[in-house]
This record gives C-alpha cells, sequence and structure tokens, in this order.
C-alpha cells in the first residue's frame, strides 16, 4: 500500500453524533448544521430545487433543536466569493406538525429560481449554514463513477492495482481457488472440480448467488437501456477506453461467471462460497486460501438465469463488436428455458433446493419469485427471438403475476419493467397490452399507498411506507423512485408527467442528503463533493478494526460509492438504540460490528441495491458518456432512433412510431406531444440543453445546441 493521502477538509464524522464539536467541517473550514439538507452533490441548473430544515421531535437525536430564522427567508451564497447571491422564503411544513416518520418538524425552502452555475451554500443568518453543492449541467458524473466502481471493487477472483485501483483499495489476485470450485456434496472427487471464477461478491460476504444477482443484473441493463449517454467509457476500470460504455463492461464480469455456472443440460447452479462461517473470512480478500464450494442446480436458479440472460443477449447483440457475445447469451438463455420449462408444467418447481451447506444467504426461492422469473423471461426471450412459444408461455401465465392483481410495487421491478416492455413488442396480443397498462395506470391513479407524483404529505419530499423501511431499505426507496420514471415513461398520465419525475428526483436526493440523518447514503463520498456521509459500510474486506474500517477514524476507510443498507425500523438487537425504538427514518447507525451487534442489518451493501440506485441516478445523469452518439444508439432496444443529435430546429425519426410519445425536459414537462406515427418534432422554439423523447417502446436522450 502506499501512504494514505488525507482527505480534503470537508472529510467529517456523520450526524448521527450529538456534540456539536464533533460534527463535520465543510471545505471552506466552516461547520455545516445538520439540519439544513440539501442535495450535497447538487442540480443541473433547471431542475427542482428544495432544501428541507427539520427540527427533531422524537427519536435519537431529539435532545439537539433547530429553529429557522425569524426574517422567515434564508440566503444562497456562493462558497468561492462568500458573497449573497440570493434570498429565498422558508415554509412552514404541515402548520408545524411533527412528520410522522421522521419524527421531526420542517420547512420547505423552494430554490428552484436560482440557475446560475457555481457551488453555492445556504446560510440562515444565525451562524448556521449548509451542506456545499454545485449548480451545473451535470452534477452527478462523478457520482455516477464512484457507484459503478462499487462493483469494481467487489470483482472476485480478480487483482485491483494501481492505475484501476486507488492505491488505498488495492489487493492482489483474489480467490484463485475457484479455478477448483468443489461440489459441496462431494467435495473430495476431483472429476467434479469447475472452475468458477469471476463475478461479484454479492455483498458483505464474499459468496456469489445467482438468485440474487437477478435484480442487479436487469436494473443495470435498464439503466443503459433508459438513459444509455449517462454511461461513461471512463470510469477507470482496466477495460475502460476501449470504446464500450463501462457499465457493460462491468456487467460482462458478472455474466461471464453466470455463464460458468451453468451445466451442459441448462440446469444452472445456485450458488457458491464457503462451507463454514470461519473460512474464507481475511481481510482483503487476497488473504483467504481456504476452499470454495458449488451448490446444486436448482430451478430457481434456472429460471433466474434464463431472464437475465435474455434481457442482456437483446442489449450486446446490438452493439457493433459484441454481436457474437450477444447470440452466445441467448443461445444459453433458451437452452436453461427449455430446461426448467417442464418443472414449470408440471408443478415440480424447487423451493427447498437450497440446504444450507454453504453458508450464508438462503438463495431459494418460493414458486411465486419463480414464476414472476419465468414470466419475466417469457418476454426478454419474446422480443430476442419472436418466437410465438415464448408469447404463448406469456399469455397463459401473465395474469397470476402480482402487479395484475393491482399492487406495481418496488419489490419485482425486474417484472413490473418486463411486463410494460411487453406492451411496446410488435407481437404483443392487444388484450393482454390493454390489460398490463390498465392496471398501472389504476395503481397510479390512485395511488393507494401515495406512491407516485408529488406529495405534501413527507417532509423529505422521497416518501415510502413505513413497511418499506426494513432490511435493505434503499432497495425500495431507489426504486419508488424507478415506478415514478416508469409511470412517466409510459404516460400513464400524460399531464402528471412532471410530478412523476419529481418524485423520483426527490428520491435520489435522499440519497444525497435530503433525509432525517443528512447524510449521503453512500460510503466514503467526501472527495466526491459530499459533506455528511456514511462512514462504515459491513463489508468482509472493510470490516471493523481493519485499515478499511471508517473513514475517518481508519487509515483508508471504504471505498467511495457503496450504498448502504438503510434504515431498519425491524433491526433485531433491541438493547443498540438507534437504531431500535426509532422512527422508521431514524432507524439507522453508521457502524460496522459483527454479531452480536448484527450491523448487516443496517450497513451491509449488495449489488442489487447498488444497482436499484445506479438506475435511478442513470435518469438525471446528462453528461457527455465518451462513445460516439450513434454508438450509444445502438444500445436503444427499439429500432427507433433520432436524428440529427445534437438537433437545433426539427428532429427527425428514423421509423413511425408505434404508439403516442412525449417530449419532456429535464424537469419532467411535456413540451410536445408526438402522435402514434408520427416522424418529426419541431424543436425550434426551444432553448438548448437536454431533452428526452418518451415512447413506450423507447426512451431517446436528445440534446438542443443552438
Amino acid at each position: 500500500m502506499l501512504p494514505y493521502t488525507p482527505l480534503p477538509l470537508r472529510c467529517c464524522a456523520i450526524i448521527l453524533v450529538v456534540s456539536a464539536s464533533l460534527l463535520p467541517t465543510s471545505a471552506s473550514g466552516q461547520t455545516p448544521n445538520p439540519f439544513i439538507h440539501i442535495d450535497q452533490f447538487g442540480y443541473t441548473p433547471e431542475a427542482l430545487k428544495q432544501a428541507v430544515l427539520s427540527n427533531p421531535i422524537t427519536g435519537f437525536n431529539s435532545n439537539l433543536s433547530y429553529s429557522p430564522p425569524g426574517a422567515e427567508e434564508i440566503y444562497l451564497k456562493e462558497v468561492e466569493t462568500d458573497q449573497t447571491v440570493g434570498s429565498f422564503l422558508i415554509d412552514a411544513w404541515q402548520n408545524g406538525d411533527t412528520h410522522p416518520a421522521s419524527g421531526d418538524q420542517g420547512w420547505w425552502v423552494d430554490l428552484s429560481i436560482h440557475e446560475t452555475p457555481g457551488r453555492f451554500y445556504l446560510d440562515d443568518g444565525q451562524g448556521h449554514r449548509s451542506a456545499e453543492f454545485t449548480v451545473s449541467t451535470d452534477p452527478y458524473q462523478e457520482v455516477m463513477q464512484a457507484a459503478g466502481r462499487a462493483f469494481y471493487y467487489n470483482r472476485c477472483g480478480f487483482e485491483k492495482k494501481p492505475p484501476h485501483a486507488d492505491p488505498r483499495w488495492s489487493d492482489d489476485l483474489d480467490f484463485q481457488q475457484e479455478a477448483q470450485c468443489r461440489d459441496v456434496s462431494d467435495p473430495l472427487n476431483q472429476a467434479l472440480w469447475k472452475d468458477l471464477r469471476g463475478g461479484w461478491y454479492d455483498a458483505g460476504d464474499y459468496n456469489k448467488y445467482v438468485t440474487f444477482a437477478h435484480r442487479a443484473v436487469h436494473d443495470l441493463l435498464w439503466a443503459w437501456e433508459e438513459n444509455p449517454q449517462a454511461f461513461s467509457d471512463e470510469w477507470n476500470i482496466p477495460e475502460s477506453n476501449n470504446s464500450f460504455p463501462d457499465i457493460l463492461d462491468e456487467l460482462k464480469w458478472e455474466l461471464d461467471w453466470l455463464l460458468r455456472m451453468i451445466e451442459p443440460d441448462g440446469s444452472v447452479h445456485i450458488k457458491m462460497g464457503s462451507a463454514n462461517y470461519s473460512e474464507n473470512v481475511l481481510s482483503p480478500p487476497s488473504l483467504n486460501q481456504d476452499p470454495r464450494y458449488y451448490g446444486p442446480v436448482c430451478t430457481s436458479s434456472t429460471i433466474a438465469m434464463a431472464s437475465m440472460l435474455a434481457h442482456a443477449a437483446l442489449v450486446y447483440r446490438q452493439i457493433e463488436g459484441w454481436e457474437g457475445y450477444g447470440a452466445l447469451l441467448g443461445t444459453k438463455a433458451k437452452a436453461c428455458f427449455s430446461q426448467v420449462l417442464p418443472a414449470f408444467e408440471s408443478n415440480a418447481l424447487e423451493t427447498d433446493c437450497d440446504d444450507g451447506s454453504i453458508v450464508a444467504g438462503d438463495a431459494d426461492w418460493d414458486e411465486t419469485e419463480q414464476w414472476n422469473a419465468a414470466i419475466t423471461a417469457a418476454v426478454h426471450l419474446l422480443d430476442l427471438t419472436g418466437d410465438p412459444t415464448y408469447n404463448d408461455f406469456f399469455l397463459e401465465h401473465y395474469t397470476q403475476a402480482e402487479p395484475l392483481g393491482g399492487f406495481w410495487g418496488p419489490y419485482y421491478m425486474e417484472l413490473n419493467s418486463a411486463l410494460l416492455h411487453y406492451t411496446t413488442l410488435p407481437d404483443a396480443d392487444p388484450v393482454a397490452s390493454d390489460a398490463i397498462l390498465g392496471s398501472f395506470s389504476a395503481a397510479v391513479s390512485n395511488n393507494w399507498n401515495d406512491f407516485y407524483g408529488q406529495s405534501d404529505g413527507e417532509l423529505y419530499l422521497a416518501g415510502m411506507p413505513d413497511w418499506s423501511f426494513h432490511w435493505g431499505s434503499n432497495l425500495p426507496m431507489a426504486a419508488y423512485g424507478t415506478l415514478n420514471l416508469l409511470a412517466a415513461r409510459y404516460a400513464v398520465n400524460p399531464s402528471a408527467i412532471g410530478p412523476y419525475v419529481q418524485r423520483a428526483a426527490h428520491h435520489l436526493h435522499y440519497f444525497h442528503g435530503v433525509n432525517p440523518l443528512g447524510m449521503v447514503m453512500l460510503s466514503n463520498m467526501y472527495e466526491v463533493g459530499g459533506d455528511f456521509g456514511v462512514n462504515q459500510i459491513y463489508h468482509t474486506w472493510f470490516a471493523d478494526g481493519t485499515d478499511w474500517d471508517h473513514a475517518i477514524d481508519s487509515p483508508y476507510g471504504p471505498p467511495p460509492g457503496y450504498v448502504t443498507g438503510g434504515p431498519n425500523k425491524d433491526f433485531s438487537v433491541t438493547t443498540i438504540s438507534p437504531p431500535s425504538g426509532q422512527p422508521p427514518m431514524k432507524s439507522y447507525l453508521d457502524f460496522n460490528t459483527g454479531w452480536p451487534d448484527n450491523s448487516w442489518e443496517i450497513t451491509e451493501p449488495a449489488i442489487y441495491s447498488q444497482a436499484g440506485y445506479i438506475r435511478l441516478l442513470a435518469r438525471f445523469v446528462t453528461g457527455d458518456p465518451g462513445v460516439p452518439i450513434d454508438e450509444v444508439a445502438k444500445g436503444q432496444q427499439s429500432d427507433l432512433r433520432l436524428f440529427p443529435n445534437p438537433a437545433s430546429s426539427m428532429v427527425l425519426l428514423s421509423s413511425p412510431a408505434r404508439h403516442s410519445g412525449v417530449l419532456i425536459d429535464m424537469l419532467g414537462q411535456v413540451l410536445r406531444t408526438i402522435p402514434e406515427g408520427g416522424t418529426h418534432v419541431d424543436v425550434s422554439d426551444l432553448p438548448a440543453g437536454m431533452y428526452q423523447l418518451c415512447f413506450p417502446e423507447a426512451h431517446l436522450p436528445m440534446s438542443i445546441q443552438r
């Protein structure tokens, strides 16, 4: 390891401390107030910018207090000059009521009118200031890179060395023993040893699971398809600057391992890892030399594989240079689906296949989860092949999917996305399409659980039901945002597209500090622009007591960008408060000690939470991806293209739109409607900037230059 380089002064202890003397210091040397909440990375100039001020009434910090200035306005100051550039009114939330989910009183401050780029902070005139934030055309590009590189640091069977790994988080080649991975049921039989190198550590342990990869792979593929311009070829991973977006390079690392888990007959091993809790628990990963084992083939892992590979084949086959890889993925997807189909037809699905011989997570799926994956797989296979067999399977079974019963919730986003995508396919059955869109429209319009659109009932603007603040709550927090983006994309209510996009943006801002904790919910983001944030995560490499334990109190801390688990109102150790005994949104503690403290229930990262956050973030990243526009277009799943891009007066579509669509700005405001069969859009009167053409069959980013 090279000597540690001190982090900038904005590095800080998290706000869960109660001593004001221990609160963090910003880059300017002043202490931000933890009760003035702002997106610590920033906003685009045209974005809705809404700060939240809070006063804790209940919860761990209720011995502290905050009152806004009596003048009922707050000042925006430029960091470089410390000059005031604007003042903004403070509005009391709900007439001073206490927000039940957080235990806080609060106030809102709308800064949207300020569009001048720069770096700023809020000053209440009472000696209190916010964290710093930027206003720029692309405030999240570095955030995306940090979040994407978390997958690189979670690569298994790969050395992390400079220049691609920061010296603070470098390591030698790890888990070389996976080239001779053993059958856990017959470990001494060398004829059964397999080469199962690669893939990602699933979460905080070093194990790897096929079923747990399902959500992560789909979300990352959708993130690329929904906005390819969000992804650069400059993440500084080993594959960077190869003219392909790094998100697809990183996904390929996981897909290559998944392919190794497939037997010649198309069946799939469910997971691999260690046989005892005492094995392979050293930090850093390269120190671990204990044997690794693979588990049995299962119906759950086989249908999960068919689903993931079919979707991936659709993406990779359309990118020049990767057509062959896409074809391989498609061939394997079809083989896996064919292998497991008899089990679905004969009601012989295995729900207790993982017997725990490989320790840690139970990778089994119940029958509902397996049917959900089968319906998802059928959609992608139909799209991939046009084979009516897959349409027949879908039409026979789609009505048993949970969303068709009315609950379009955050827990099966891969299924939600596939069902809606089905309605855009040329071979889609009209009756089924109407049923799907009708069910989704009803869920969004009725909004029984307040999932969709702006909500005055949420102090922190990004709300979800209390029952979603469970183990791993940051995954549904991201998913509720993405659900709103799906409502916007599929034009469920064209007049409400703006509120749907704004609600999604608030969920992103939640991750960036607009939450009751005042924390960026990603690890060690101080060098990326955060002033308050996660310092500790439950991860075997970055474990308690190691050099990577704590971003402030240890030599290195964890790498930037890991999405932490999130508040958990059901935390099992009731003697540790917080997180126990708190309002749902405050059920969190920045710690990473193991048993019996069970910090994994709060701070463990996971590839699916990481991918869910990246999918949400991608919608709001607007920068140049470092890949030519014509290459980006090849990532779109539809044959619908636009040109020229950038445009100045008229945008043409490569083929008539199969559905009506809308042109929206980055706030989600509808600027144009495009009729079914439309082929061109007049943009001559619109200002320069980033826009999106949204059709159910494609979501096309575009820019206007003057």
